[in-house]
């Protein structure tokens, strides 16, 4: 899948995100190495810092499904990922994210890219 793609799929997810504090609906969706995609949305908890963002949630259900770091292909979001979602997605060893700009144009970079001067990771 293109980056275009699979940010549309994320937009199409957001409309279920749970954010009724920022009413900011952020999407994501995982495309796995066997092509499966999996979707996941920000939730939000009135004690702010107890909210989940897309990506820690699509992330989250990929280990669910049984996927594990090396498995996922790429990451399509709806915004540019946070500094802990950068370093999820670089743990998970994804290959490439693709994100929507505010100017509307899809950016696409590595985790590497998005998370310069990491920790070596196990494995």
């Amino acid at each position: 899948m293109t980056g275009q793609e699979l940010v549309e799929c994320a937009e199409s997810a957001a409309q279920r995100a749970y954010a009724p504090y920022s009413n900011y609906l952020v999407g994501a969706v995982v495309l796995t190495r066997d092509g499966t995609l999996i979707e996941g949305v920000n939730v939000e908890n009135a004690a702010y810092p107890l909210g989940v963002c897309a990506e820690r949630t699509a992330l989250s259900r990929a280990v669910v499904e049984g996927f594990r770091p090396g498995d996922v292909e790429a990451v399509g979001i709806t915004a540019s990922p946070c500094g802990g979602c950068r370093q999820w997605l670089h743990e998970f060893r994804v290959e490439r994210v693709a994100f929507r700009r505010d100017d509307g144009s899809i950016a696409e970079y590595t985790p590497a890219e998005l998370l310069p001067d990491t920790w070596n990771l196990p494995g």
